[in-house]
């Protein structure tokens, strides 16, 4: 799969370029707003794609600008087609719900649709997709949306604000990106509301006003400070939880674990989960070894060591900078591996490790929600060491 994207360093183009990596396929080719302003450069890049997604937008600023950024970077990204002697198999628009709605935003919106569409008119497929308000992990708070918003107001441990409550459609970004990149349908034998799922390009929405969202969040927020997992009932609050988590870490790690010792012996509280499924599981590892090197795409992980010594190292998909948290048995801590980060664990001690690790579902050997990935890529810039 050749894949091109504009917008590949925003909100969606990363839960894109995620799911890509996700499914093994080639890194996409990334348009930048230089490459755009050479449409000898655009049909070249473009050239014999199997897919070119346009991402690129402005949806915040000045009414005039966010009109006007909207049809020029389409009519960038037309110009280039037009000079494509064999345009993408597809090209794909990531329209929004809000398309021809009478504000700039809406009507730049259907005009971009309108140029690109008549750019490859009887050439190329053109999938004009409507978007609703996408949430998700690492969105940028009062841009990105309001899910963003509140998970960094309650991260910082102030309430959500809630100026106007209206019913919200919300649909997980990773979601959108299977639909964006036109992959079939999930394992029919799941059921659609399954967190086992990892994406669904039927983009199944949560429909909720402003003021419960708020409400739902802070609910996670308040049980999970407590070091605790909050009920995770459906696949919107696993995905909610996971987008809030994104915006603690990795401020608020390792979480540490109260030992509790007496003539017996010591006792340490690893997990409390208020509702859902899960998975508790204890592996041992002798001097040196690694486990892990893989990163999930909804699963929500806890690691404990509760012997020896350990480095647990983590990286976000698509980025250099590798986290890593120095633990052991004898100060025990949490880390929870956070959503579209590789992470490992390696022994750094002399003697075995013994690592506790939970997750909040069932292993399914099927849909395991695991891939491989390297934390340390090659030319990587130098650790950053936490704790």
């Amino acid at each position: 799969m050749r894949l091109v994207l504009t917008g590949a360093g925003g909100f969606l183009g990363w839960h894109v370029r995620v799911l890509a990596r996700a499914l093994g396929w080639p890194d996409p080719v990334a348009l930048t707003r230089a490459d755009l302003a050479d449409p000898v450069r655009v049909a070249a890049a473009v050239g014999g794609a199997d897919r070119l997604l346009h991402l690129a937008g402005v949806n915040r600023g000045d009414p005039a600008d966010v009109a006007a950024g909207n049809v020029e970077v389409a009519a960038a990204l037309a110009r280039g087609l037009r000079q494509c002697p064999t345009p993408p198999a597809t090209v794909v628009f990531a329209n929004s719900t809000q398309t021809g709605n009478g504000t700039p935003y809406g009507d730049s919106k259907q005009a971009a649709a309108a140029t690109l569409a008549g750019a490859v008119a009887g050439r190329c497929r053109f999938d004009d997709v409507a978007l609703p308000n996408l949430y998700g992990e690492h969105g940028r708070p009062y841009y990105n949306s309001v899910v963003a918003t509140f998970c960094r107001q309650l991260a910082d441990g102030d309430p959500p604000g809630v100026r106007d409550d209206r019913d919200l459609t919300l649909v997980h970004a990773l979601d959108a990106a299977a639909r964006l990149l036109g992959l079939p349908p999930g394992d029919p034998r799941q059921p659609a509301a399954a967190p086992t799922v990892p994406w669904d390009p039927g983009m199944p929405a949560l429909r909720i006003g402003v003021r419960a969202l708020a409400a739902r969040l802070a609910g996670f927020a308040r049980t999970y400070r407590s070091g605790e997992i909050p009920p995770l009932v459906d696949r919107h609050d696993v995905r909610l939880f996971n987008t809030y988590r994104s915006h603690c870490f990795p401020a608020d790690h390792p979480r540490p674990l109260v030992r509790h010792t007496d003539r017996r012996g010591a006792l340490v509280e690893v997990v409390k989960a208020h509702g859902g499924a899960g998975q508790t599981f204890a592996s041992t590892s002798g001097p040196g070894v690694t486990r892990g090197e893989h990163f999930h795409l909804a699963k929500v992980e806890r690691f404990a060591v509760l012997r020896g010594c350990a480095e647990i190292a983590l990286r976000r998909v698509g980025h250099r900078e590798v986290l890593r948290f120095r633990v052991g048995g004898d100060e025990p801590v949490v880390v929870d591996m956070p959503t579209m980060w590789a992470h490992q664990i390696t022994n750094i001690g002399d003697g075995e490790l013994l690592t506790l690790f939970w997750a909040n579902e069932l292993f399914d050997p099927a849909r395991p929600d695991t891939y491989p990935e390297p934390v340390a890529e090659p030319a990587a810039a130098a650790p950053v060491v936490v704790g």
